[in-house]
């Protein structure tokens, strides 16, 4: 492997606070002053609409979600509305496409085929279905969803992949925008429970695999000192 990066763990985090640590890693990375990184984490309970999306695909009032804990955001991302939660892995990666042959296609591409991999070491069958980003079991089942932006050829949000979440959740909208589309997850295809450290784990090998590029783990703390001296070189 002949690229460099970052791989960031932090856990179950809430939507807005990596939102904004998303941008910041993106900031440094248009600068040269920070590696590709990888963010790999779980989501508080929360709906995202994406550039694309809109009020209407959600199917209850924001007074019944709030009484759910489960915050809304308007996103830049890719998309229309999805939802987050624990036992669904999400990856956002923050990558520079000027090393990847400028090919935003390409790499959404190579988005899912990191997901697909992932999902066959576990024993199931997935793929795309042609005009539909994220990953498919079926002709209607989806388990997992995409929506990415890129800025300046530096990559932004990414993909979301259904462990074992609470499924009741996604009846709260139309996944996707999709009318027909069913959210699955992989205890749902499986029959029986998954560990969502042992999928993270396998995720973040096939990320390296596809993207060609060996990840170094980096801890929350290591990264917000390279982001704050890079903020310090612009003042």
């Amino acid at each position: 492997m002949y690229r460099k990066g970052f791989s960031l763990l932090p856990g179950l985090r809430a939507y807005d606070d990596m939102l904004a640590l998303q941008k910041r890693i993106n900031a440094a990375r248009q600068q040269g002053a920070i590696q590709d990184t990888a963010i790999f984490l779980e989501h508080h309970a929360c709906i995202t609409i994406g550039a694309k999306g809109g009020q209407d695909n959600i199917m209850v009032s924001r007074e019944l979600l709030n009484k759910r804990g489960i915050q809304v955001y308007e996103t830049d991302r890719g998309g229309d509305v999805t939802y987050h939660g624990p036992g669904q892995i999400v990856c956002y990666p923050i990558l520079d496409l000027n090393n990847y042959g400028c090919d935003v296609s390409t790499y959404a591409r190579n988005l899912e085929e990191m997901l697909i991999r992932t999902l066959h070491a576990f024993g199931i069958s997935s793929g795309r279905k042609g005009g539909f980003p994220g990953v498919w079991v079926d002709d209607k089942r989806k388990i997992a969803a995409q929506g990415i932006s890129v800025d300046r050829w530096i990559t932004m949000h990414g993909v979301s992949l259904n462990v074992c979440p609470i499924m009741e959740h996604f009846q709260l909208i139309i996944p996707c925008g999709l009318k027909g589309c069913v959210a699955v997850s992989m205890t749902q295809c499986l029959g029986h429970s998954v560990d969502v450290l042992a999928v993270l784990s396998e995720m973040v090998r096939r990320f390296s695999e596809v993207f060609e590029i060996e990840l170094e783990e980096i801890g929350e703390e290591k990264i917000m000192e390279l982001l704050d001296h890079a903020q310090d070189q612009t003042s």
